[in-house]
């Protein structure tokens, strides 16, 4: 499987999903910026935990805008 792991500003678990993909699995992974607009050929995708865009109210819904998140949706939507 190979593993995409999206990474926003001030966000601060993206390090800590690399390493378990990629140490602990053993699996191939990537770290997605969240100014690309397509993924590449993954398995998965991983929205890691922490701030999006630092400690600071609806971190959340400030990173829904991001141009990565399309893609997320379609891959989602694709199960």
């Amino acid at each position: 499987m190979k593993f995409g792991v999206v990474v926003f500003p001030g966000s601060n678990c993206d390090h800590d999903a690399y390493h378990v993909i990629s140490k602990v699995l053993g699996q191939p992974v990537d770290f997605i910026w969240h100014e690309q607009t397509t993924l590449g050929e993954y398995d998965a995708v991983i929205l890691p935990g922490g701030f999006s865009y630092g400690d600071y109210l609806r971190a959340g819904a400030l990173a829904r805008f991001s141009p990565i998140m399309g893609a997320v949706r379609e891959f989602a939507a694709r199960g």
